[in-house]
């Protein structure tokens, strides 16, 4: 089924919803993921994104959402003025994933005090977007829900553990994914949430000692 949504596109600040709302909803996804606007961004471009970005304005979009711009604000026309008032340092090359590889596919590699991500996300049209990968492990982000990340070593217990933390916050769970590098290694958890996942919530997940780190990503959509 088509929607009306998907004919007309989203609100957005120009011109294209796959090239400009969608880059920039890519980078307000990269930002949240990180914790935070990135004091360096290093964001690669594979097919249409490379080709055409540039006429689009793909790469200011993607800056302004790395910088905490929405799809429909107007200060998109000046993200690279905003990026370099929040002090972040970018740069944009090229590269070819493969013919597998959506056409609007970008990696980021963004750091932050000490910290960096690595992720992987592309352009769907209309808009919407999906971030595949985060430092190696499979995932599907859209920013349709509020989500939680958590990188932990993987132990007896943990899915329960956190699944207790949001039922005791009144936090329903929508969706839950859970990706291992092996029993006892890592493990990548990612769940969507109809609530919001507050800093109390947070802070009682982040208190487990086997975490690493654990991100909440709010609702862009």
């Amino acid at each position: 089924m088509v929607s009306l949504f998907d004919i007309l596109g989203p609100h957005m600040v120009g011109p294209s919803s796959s090239h400009t709302a969608g880059a920039c909803r890519l980078g307000l996804l990269a930002r949240a993921i990180l914790g935070g606007t990135p004091e360096r961004a290093v964001i690669q471009l594979h097919g249409s994104f490379a080709a055409t970005g540039e006429g689009h304005g793909t790469q200011r979009a993607i800056v302004g959402g790395l910088a905490g711009l929405a799809p429909d604000d107007l200060r998109l026309r000046q993200a690279y003025d905003e990026g370099a008032a929040a002090g972040m340092e970018w740069s944009f090359e090229t590269t070819e994933l493969g013919d597998d590889a959506h056409p609007n596919t970008a990696l980021f590699r963004v750091t932050r005090g000490g910290e960096e991500v690595e992720l992987r996300g592309a352009s769907l049209g209309g808009g919407r977007v999906e971030v595949s990968e985060i430092d190696g492990f499979p995932v599907s982000l859209g920013g349709d829900y509020h989500t939680l990340v958590l990188l932990a070593h993987d132990e007896p217990g943990t899915i329960a553990a956190v699944a207790t933390v949001l039922a005791g916050h009144h936090i329903n769970l929508a969706t839950m994914r859970v990706d291992r590098t092996g029993r006892h290694q890592d493990a990548l958890m990612t769940i969507e949430a109809d609530e919001p996942v507050g800093e109390a919530t947070l802070g009682a997940i982040r208190s487990f000692p086997w975490l690493r780190w654990a991100r909440a990503i709010p609702k862009i959509s």
